[in-house]
C-alpha cells in the first residue's frame, strides 16, 4: 500500500552514509538519486521505497511530531538487529525492541529509534503463536 516515503535532512551526506549501512542490512540500495538533493533506497525499484530529502522549499529540515516510519521484518532476531544496527551508527534509542501490547494483535515484536536528524522510526515483526 504504501509505495515510499521521504524523510527530511539537514545533511544529505551523513544521512546517506547512515542510510546506505542501515537498509543494506535488509538488502536494500540507492535507486534513485539527485546529486545533493534526494536520495531513495529500495530492495528493487518497484517495492516500497525511504527516501531522504533536503526540503525542497529550502528551509529547515524539522522532525514531525508523531511521525513514525514503521519497518516490517520477518523476525525478532532481524527487529532486534536492524535496531542494534542503527543505535551502533549514532541513532537514539526510543524504546528497546521487545513485545508490546497491541490491541487486538498478539505477538507484536518492536524496537523504536530515532535517526540522526531526529526522524522516528520502527522496526517491528508479527510473530504467530
Amino acid at each position: 500500500m504504501i509505495g515510499y516515503v521521504t524523510l527530511g535532512t539537514n545533511d544529505l551526506p551523513k544521512a546517506a552514509a547512515f542510510y546506505d549501512d542501515l537498509l543494506g542490512t535488509l538488502g536494500a540500495k540507492r535507486f534513485m538519486e539527485e546529486d545533493g538533493y534526494f536520495i531513495a533506497w529500495a530492495k528493487a525499484p518497484d517495492e516500497p521505497s525511504l527516501a531522504v530529502s533536503k526540503p525542497f522549499n529550502k528551509e529547515a529540515a524539522t522532525i514531525g511530531n508523531g511521525t513514525m516510519i514503521a519497518m516490517i521484518m520477518d523476525t525478532p532476531e532481524q527487529v532486534t538487529a536492524f535496531y542494534d544496527k542503527a543505535i551502533a551508527l549514532g541513532a537514539s534509542c526510543e524504546g528497546p525492541p521487545g513485545f508490546r501490547p497491541a490491541e487486538n494483535i498478539s505477538g507484536f515484536y518492536a524496537g523504536y529509534f530515532r535517526d540522526l536528524d531526529g526522524n522516528k522510526l520502527d522496526a517491528f515483526c508479527i510473530v504467530e503463536g
